[in-house]
């Protein structure tokens, strides 16, 4: 039987990352992204059979559409990569982006990750990852306050859909990846720029889908971020929340 992995967006980045290393690995594809031209570029690209279906995430009736479009689908691998980020200080970031952001980095995540676990759930069987950030494992993040949030709310939901399924003795897998600086268009597109060196989305997304298969909750793809996030659960809240905050003013553009 053909084996399908869906990746939202998919049309650049780790997005892109995965959906060239899933084909690689013998998975028909549906690739989701609001930019239909380079969808069609990417599948172009890949050695697989590809299906592409443009939609907007940040509407929930899109959403929707998309997962009426796959319910009946044998999908084994479904990723929720789609997702925007936004720096600067919070009373002067546009609350339109902000909105816009909420309904993709959370609704979208939440709505997906309730649909498949609920179909995967029927069939004992399937992979649910969601893309969060290493941002969802602090406690906040000032001058990207709400990008901070939207991940923790994406880490938190996925570490207790997790414990969930173990708990019934489920074979069905979710997990949350939570990079660091990845080289993307994110850093453009968020109004950001790293301090840190980032890794390669081939990197990011390779690392991810081998943690995957070995069932790891909340995969970290690097081990300097790793080490932070680990030490950091040492460190007063307060203390942590100002490092971050004197890290979070470097990243805004002059």
């Amino acid at each position: 039987m053909k084996k399908y992995a869906v990746i939202t967006g998919a049309s650049s980045g780790i997005g892109a990352a995965f959906a060239k290393k899933l084909a690689k690995q013998g998975y028909a594809l549906i690739l989701i992204a609001r930019r239909k031209a380079r969808l069609d570029n990417l599948a172009k690209q890949l050695p697989t059979e590809c299906e592409v279906v443009p939609a907007d995430l940040a509407d929930i009736d899109e959403c929707k559409r998309i997962y009426k479009y796959i319910a009946d689908k044998p999908v084994e691998i479904f990723i929720n990569n789609a997702g925007i980020g936004d720096c600067g200080p919070f009373l002067v970031n546009s609350l339109d982006k902000e909105m816009q952001m909420i309904q993709l980095n959370i609704c979208a995540v939440h709505f997906f990750t309730k649909r498949m676990l609920q179909k995967m759930q029927k069939a004992d069987c399937g992979y649910v990852l969601n893309v969060a950030s290493c941002a969802g494992l602090l406690p906040s993040g000032p001058y990207m306050a709400t990008y901070y949030a939207t991940k923790s709310y994406v880490a938190s939901l996925t570490r207790a859909a997790a414990m969930e399924l173990k708990e019934c003795n489920s074979n069905v897998y979710i997990g949350c990846l939570c990079p660091g600086p990845v080289n993307t268009e994110f850093n453009h597109t968020a109004n950001v720029t790293f301090s840190l060196k980032g890794i390669s989305a081939n990197t990011c997304a390779a690392y991810a889908l081998k943690q995957m298969k070995k069932h790891k909750t909340v995969i970290i793809p690097n081990i300097r971020i790793k080490s932070m996030v680990f030490f950091g659960r040492f460190l007063p809240q307060s203390f942590l929340i100002r490092l971050v905050s004197k890290q979070q003013k470097k990243k805004i553009y002059s």
